[in-house]
């Protein structure tokens, strides 16, 4: 049955890389719709067949507009794998990449927290993040090169004093990545053996003597490396990827596109074998060679016309066997051609996918001992089957492969020998954050590579958008406000350190407990006059309020006092306590705070927290009254409710036009005059729009009868009105 690939696949794509508004990105839009109606998750040729119906709509906007049709091809290559195929974990150990899981040599944590080797950060194999689908990218980036990767200086400093070997071997794979980056591929073939003479089992150096010889044009050879890495991490999506690239480069394309999709089945966020996917793709489907592509296309063969394209219907096998065979295999033409523009190759399709027979039969075969698919004979027969049985290899003085007979143990087994931490060389002091000399709670790392207690890092760019320890501008990272936890320090943590951590969490608790407490030690914003019920923004800049506003979200009460300054005492003897509603961050760490009045207060003893005042309080509330005192009291509060309608209605436009700006409309009145604490809204309301000094206000804000305070109120309007009539 049909469903909607997108659905399996995620309901929300991700936007492709590269992709950009435009004039015609409705039209893109659209065909990326009518690919996801029409394509069935479970045939191939449905979704070209949907992709050369988009045409009708007009030629494609580039290979960036095919990720609907591509996310389908990966998505129909897992489902025919079956669910037996899985994530390569890589090597089990602490210190472990979350690319391409192996030993993390020159750790780099990422904006969303998770940790990745230098390598696969530097190499941008991948567009998101493989735990949590953030993007690595820096928001607006189109290139790691535009954010320098700073390794981080406390898993760094980890990694060299627990696994120093590891990190040599680490050193050396930049060394010998900077040959190839530089074009010096000899050079670097002759290091890559002299290492592997040391170590045959190291499978990343097998990785970079196969690009070397990619760089030598000996194609044959590195196919050979390639296989052999296959055979030992069969689930490690950058191999599949080389090794596309290796046959795209001699021209079979139809071979390179099912290893870029299996690369994609194994990491669907694998940028590279992604980008490659959309521009044959494209290729194929383009205006100009759609005719030729359709003429000598495969759906058209004899050999496979009655039967969906080949893309796993025998691939439940390992694809550790993965291999091009020789021509006799296909019973069909004598060669096997390279493709040059098109997939136009049935056969290839077919030898890739009938090999598990092949290999048992025939184990490996050599019918040349020289490459023939070197630069001069590019594009020439493929008279020798490339494949990998149950053997290993090991490196001769010359650098070429021989294999092992099955069982001859190596020097050093596949996993990495970083899976145990000797007890002595854990020390609490490793893990000690630089700002409180005290465990890291919440650890967080800069984009300059240094790591801070989150609560710690917040207080210090409280003061200045830069790093406590090198002085980097940290402005771009406190506007994004993204102080995400680094993940692989927190489970070192609680891993070796989980008595220490205890203790810590407990303290914290404690802390968090006093800073929640709303009547001792609350924290007092001294500023202006705040009234119940009545909204008062605020904008916070000082450095102790930023942490005051802070620590009132992260404890969940949301709510600090509010008091005028006194030359005495410092701040007044009565209060308001707010209510935050909402808080708008500013880029350079300012922010403005959507507050309201709420509870009424009385100070009884002042104090001082991290630069910021605090005080116990005790709150206040209305004295009511009954029977004979309660009805003058409704006669006295309608008598001043309508007095002061009558003063608002005859103020001038503009200054009646403000007051509804900022405070809003005046409260309705209300029938229970006694049912709130803090007496009827409109009189809070009234006291807040009135030009009055703040003394005045704040003595009527004191007061616990409602019926003193409505006369004061009285006072104040007979006084305006008489103005008013002048």
């Amino acid at each position: 049955a049909a469903f909607s690939p997108a659905a399996a696949v995620g309901s929300e794509l991700p936007p492709e890389p590269g992709g950009s508004g435009g004039p015609g990105e409705g039209a893109d839009e659209e065909r990326e719709l009518l690919l996801a109606r029409l394509v069935p998750a479970s045939r191939l040729k449905e979704a070209v067949g949907a992709s050369l119906a988009s045409l009708c709509l007009g030629p494609f906007g580039g290979a960036q507009r095919l990720g609907t049709l591509v996310d389908c091809l990966v998505l129909n290559y897992r489902l025919r794998q079956g669910p037996g195929r899985g994530r390569e974990r890589g090597a089990e150990g602490p210190l472990r990449c979350c690319g391409c899981g192996r030993f993390l040599g020159e750790p780099v944590t990422v904006p969303c927290g998770h940790t990745y080797c230098r390598r696969c950060l530097r190499r941008e194999l991948r567009a998101r993040c493989r735990r949590c689908r953030d993007w690595l990218l820096p928001a607006g980036g189109t290139s790691t090169a535009a954010a320098p990767l700073r390794t981080s200086v406390v898993l760094n400093r980890l990694a060299e004093k627990w696994f120093p070997g590891e990190c040599e071997r680490a050193r050396a794979g930049t060394r010998l990545e900077e040959l190839l980056t530089q074009g010096r591929f000899r050079e670097a073939l002759g290091a890559v053996n002299q290492a592997l003479r040391a170590d045959s089992s190291d499978l990343m150096l097998r990785i970079y003597r196969a690009e070397s010889y990619v760089g030598l044009q000996e194609y044959k050879t590195a196919i050979e490396d390639l296989n052999f890495v296959i055979s030992k991490m069969p689930n490690w999506p950058e191999v599949y990827f080389q090794k596309g690239k290796v046959l795209q480069d001699s021209g079979f394309v139809g071979d390179a596109l099912q290893l870029f999709l299996q690369c994609l089945a194994l990491d669907e966020d694998f940028l590279p074998a992604k980008l490659e996917v959309e521009k044959i793709l494209c290729d194929v489907l383009s205006p100009e060679k759609l005719g030729e592509s359709l003429k000598e296309s495969a759906w058209n063969s004899p050999h496979i016309r009655n039967k969906p394209f080949i893309l796993g219907s025998e691939m439940t096998a390992s694809y550790c066997n993965l291999q091009l065979c020789p021509p006799q295999s296909l019973g069909g033409s004598d060669v096997l051609e390279p493709v040059s523009g098109g997939l136009n190759r049935a056969q290839s399709a077919h030898a890739l996918n009938s090999t598990k027979d092949l290999a048992k039969e025939d184990g490996l075969k050599r019918v040349s001992s020289e490459p023939l698919l070197s630069g001069q004979g590019k594009g020439a027969l493929l008279k020798r089957k490339l494949s990998f049985s149950e053997q290993d290899t090991v490196v001769c003085e010359d650098g070429r492969n021989k294999y092992k007979k099955q069982g001859e143990s190596i020097k050093r087994d596949m996993t990495l020998a970083f899976g145990t931490i000797p007890g002595d060389l854990i020390d609490v002091s490793d893990f000690e954050c630089s700002l409180c000399m005290r465990l890291f709670f919440e650890p967080v790392t800069t984009p300059c590579g240094h790591t801070f207690c989150k609560g710690c890092l917040e207080r210090c760019l409280d003061h200045a958008p830069q790093c406590p320890l090198c002085k980097e501008s940290l402005k771009e990272y406190l506007a994004s406000r993204k102080y995400s936890i680094t993940e692989l320090l927190e489970e070192l943590i609680m891993k070796y350190l989980s008595d220490e951590l205890f203790e810590r969490k407990r303290i914290h608790a404690e802390e968090t407990a006093e800073h929640s407490n709303l009547t001792k030690n609350v924290p007092m914003f001294v500023c202006t006059m705040a009234y119940p019920t009545v909204p008062c923004p605020l904008h916070v800049f000082e450095p102790r309020y930023r942490l005051m506003i802070r620590r009132s979200i992260e404890t969940g009460t949301k709510q600090f006092g509010m008091c005028i300054s006194d030359s005495q005492n410092g701040f007044a003897d009565y209060g308001c306590m707010l209510q935050i509603r909402n808080v708008h961050f500013l880029p350079d760490g300012r922010s403005v705070v959507d507050t309201i009045g709420g509870k009424r207060f009385r100070v009884l003893r002042r104090g001082m927290k991290d630069g910021y005042c605090t005080a116990d309080i005790e709150y206040l509330e209305d004295v009511k009254v009954a029977d004979e005192e309660l009805k003058k009291l409704r006669e006295l509060h309608n008598f001043v409710y309508n007095q002061a309608c009558s003063w608002f209605q005859n103020l001038r436009n503009k200054f009646r036009t403000q007051i509804l700006q900022h405070f809003g409309p005046m409260p309705d009145r209300e029938e229970n005059i006694q049912a709130m604490p803090n007496g009827p809204a409109w009189c809070w309301w009234l006291l807040a729009v009135l030009p009055v000094d703040p003394r005045y206000q704040l003595s009527v804000l004191s007061m616990m009868s409602l019926k003193d305070r409505l006369i004061k109120i009285q006072h104040i309007l007979t006084y305006f009105s008489r103005d008013q009539s002048k």
